[in-house]
């Protein structure tokens, strides 16, 4: 069981990076926008910022933007692999 728990704490930390990745683009795409983003305060206003960047790619194109859903992937990934491998460690 060791060794299940440890690849699913490290695929929840994959999954954090993913998430990561995926935040700094959205902010560039935002900034891409002229939509303004306070970097010095980026991750306590994160989550205003991902609902302006799914408002934004809804009114351009109709539909929602894939760093949206793919942020929010990433960070299911995370939360579900790593209360996994916590729970069977």
């Amino acid at each position: 069981m060791g060794s299940l728990s440890t690849a699913l704490l490290a695929m929840a930390l994959l999954g954090v990076i993913w998430g990561v990745v995926d935040s700094i683009l959205i902010a560039v795409a935002l900034d891409k926008r002229n939509i303004p983003v306070n970097m010095v305060l980026f991750r306590l206003y994160f989550f205003r910022y991902l609902s302006q960047y799914k408002k934004a790619t809804l009114s351009e194109t109709g539909r929602v933007g894939p760093l949206f859903y793919s942020f929010i992937i990433a960070m299911n990934v995370a939360l579900v692999c790593g209360v996994a491998g916590l729970i069977l460690r």
